[in-house]
């Protein structure tokens, strides 16, 4: 038997175990995440966004239905509610300064939160973006399990709408800290809660890289967001009709 042909025997064997697809999720994103580290934590090089490019290319690569590689890596996704609650953490940590800060923190919520549900929909009417479409990308900047449980409600796609989420949070993370420096913005706090409203669960996980402060606003505006977005993006929508 050929080295080609026992490769691929040996493939199939282990695509048939759910096992297969969390190692691989997981080591996928140990490997970018020693990349990044590599680069400085440039902006661009970002961990999440390397590890969906690689993923993505070896499902193609091998052919692997999306509910296959699921069934592996919904451990993965699982952990997510936990990861989140994990943030009370460092928000207890700097609850002093989260009380210090109270009175910003209430001013700029809902001007976030109506300035990204308000932005998405306006340009969405404005370049005639169809009605489905629109409903999907409305609850784009909370994290996926809120936003796809607001596009449920409203009558959008929760499964585009994930889409919209997750290049929503790459493209803040990305552009966040050079964004920060060119307007001259050097408080973390500021930062971090700029980065964790628009940006979500991937936006605080950049805020952490940059400083705990910044990730511990990043993730109470992550949360708050998630409420408030609940609330508004109905309203909105309301409005339309």
């Amino acid at each position: 038997m050929s080295g080609g042909a026992s490769l691929f025997e040996l493939w199939v064997y282990l695509s048939a175990s759910p096992l297969l697809w969390l190692t691989l999720t997981i080591g996928v994103f140990l490997a970018a995440r020693a990349v990044a580290r590599a680069s400085g934590d440039h902006p661009l090089v970002n961990p999440i966004l390397l590890s969906i490019a690689v993923l993505v290319a070896l499902l193609a690569a091998t052919d692997t239905p999306y509910a296959t590689y699921f069934s592996g890596a919904q451990f993965v996704h699982f952990m997510l509610g936990p990861a989140t609650v994990a943030l009370a953490v460092p928000l207890w940590r700097n609850r002093a300064l989260v009380r210090s800060m109270l009175g910003p923190v209430l001013l700029a919520l809902p001007a976030g939160a109506l300035a990204a549900t308000g932005s998405a929909v306006g340009l969405g009417l404005l370049f005639g973006v169809p009605e489905p479409l629109l409903l999907a990308l409305a609850p784009k900047s909370v994290t996926a399990g809120i936003a796809m449980g607001i596009a449920g409600e409203i009558g959008g796609d929760p499964a585009l709408t994930a889409v919209f989420v997750i290049a929503t949070g790459i493209i803040g993370a990305i552009l966040v800290t050079p964004l920060m420096n060119t307007l001259g913005i050097r408080d973390f706090a500021a930062r971090g809660f700029a980065a964790g409203l628009a940006s979500h669960g991937i936006g605080t996980a950049r805020a952490f890289q940059v400083d705990g402060v910044a990730g511990t606003f990043a993730g109470l505006a992550m949360a708050l967001n998630g409420l408030l977005t609940a609330l508004i993006v109905p309203i909105v929508v309301g409005l339309l009709g």
